[in-house]
């Protein structure tokens, strides 16, 4: 039972990875021929994001304190935003696997009533903070998490457009703001880190699992280009724009390209060359969530620019990230079992 209360005490904000990991790549496996593999996944993912909510709320009861210094931590407080990508990634797989357009609508909305609150609590409350870390300590791939957050609510609500009737214009708009909102914060964001990559000291431990997020981040941001163009029909501004939103997108695909390698070189580095022990962290769903979220991007901007060539990329990338869930998932089982 004490272990239990430690579990939840020290519970991280980003726990909700799974829930984003376990998404999108049953959106992958919907979109490239896998139904049954796509149903399995979001039964299993209602089950941990309720689990999840029901352990966070215990721990706002019982170990508030605890709960209330994570926003003002560096290294945690962007862990927070998971929750919002969790909800609006599990509203886009309750869309396209289950077909249940009013309930994905009602996680759209909760995940912009989310999406506000974090975003301004969490960067509120690291501004005024009187003790800040150094760069180097401070920054990491998990502060490109408000970009994914942000552009998860993008890419609910570009496929939720259809049934909005005459509000689809505006709803559009609203989604093309975030997009070209979030896209200028992975500009700055990923200029801070990738300065501390190159002109301070790594260590292996410093190149944690959310490092991914700087591939998955411009992913997403990819994929929901993708989908503001395919919806562009619906908006007269969105028409106008197509071929800008086709470039910038063609442009967040190609920057999410670029890291691949360079990701699997490091990863490579820490655990071949420095021997870093790998054993399961719950940071680790957030390396699976980026492998899943290329797949479906590359999917999608493969029908987007109708090249069928790209086709084969997504079908790759997609066993590779239901690999990477499968160890993950094991990972956890065995922590549980470890722990009981």
């Amino acid at each position: 039972m004490n272990t239990f209360a430690d579990g939840m005490a020290t519970m991280h904000p980003a726990s909700f990875a799974m829930v984003m990991a376990t998404g999108i790549v049953s959106i992958g496996c919907e979109l490239l021929g896998l139904p049954a593999v796509a149903w399995a996944l979001l039964a299993a993912n209602v089950l941990f994001y309720v689990t999840l909510w029901i352990l966070t709320a215990g721990r706002v009861a019982w170990h508030r304190d605890r709960f209330l210094a994570d926003f003002a931590h560096h290294g945690r407080a962007v862990g927070f935003f998971t929750t919002v990508a969790a909800t609006c990634v599990l509203g886009s797989q309750i869309l396209l696997v289950a077909g249940s357009w009013r309930v994905a609508a009602a996680f759209w909305v909760a995940g912009i009533v989310l999406w506000a609150v974090v975003t301004y609590t969490v960067f509120t409350t690291l501004t005024i903070s009187a003790q800040k870390p150094s760069l180097a300590d401070g920054i990491n791939g998990g502060w490109l998490l408000p970009v994914v957050a942000a552009q998860s609510v993008v890419v609910l609500g570009c496929q939720l457009a259809n049934g909005m009737g005459s509000s689809a214009p505006l709803a559009l708009f609203f989604c093309l703001a975030m997009w070209l909102g979030a896209g200028m914060l992975y500009i700055w964001i990923i200029s801070l880190i990738f300065y501390r990559y190159t002109f301070f000291v790594m260590s292996p431990s410093d190149l944690a699992p959310p490092y991914w997020i700087n591939m998955g981040a411009v992913a997403i941001s990819a994929l929901a280009g993708t989908l503001l163009a395919l919806a562009a029909p619906l908006s007269p501004l969105l028409q106008e724009l197509l071929p800008f939103i086709k470039g910038l997108t063609l442009l967040f695909w190609a920057t999410a390209t670029w890291w691949i390698p360079m990701l699997i070189i490091l990863g490579a580095w820490r655990h071949l060359y420095r021997r870093f022990p790998l054993r399961y962290d719950p940071l680790y769903w957030s390396a699976v969530f980026p492998l899943g979220m290329y797949a479906v991007c590359t999917f999608r901007l493969a029908n987007m620019i109708d090249e069928p060539v790209l086709l084969i990329v997504p079908r790759v990338f997609l066993y590779v990230a239901l690999a990477a869930w499968a160890l993950a998932f094991t990972g956890l089982a065995g922590s549980l079992v470890n722990r009981s």
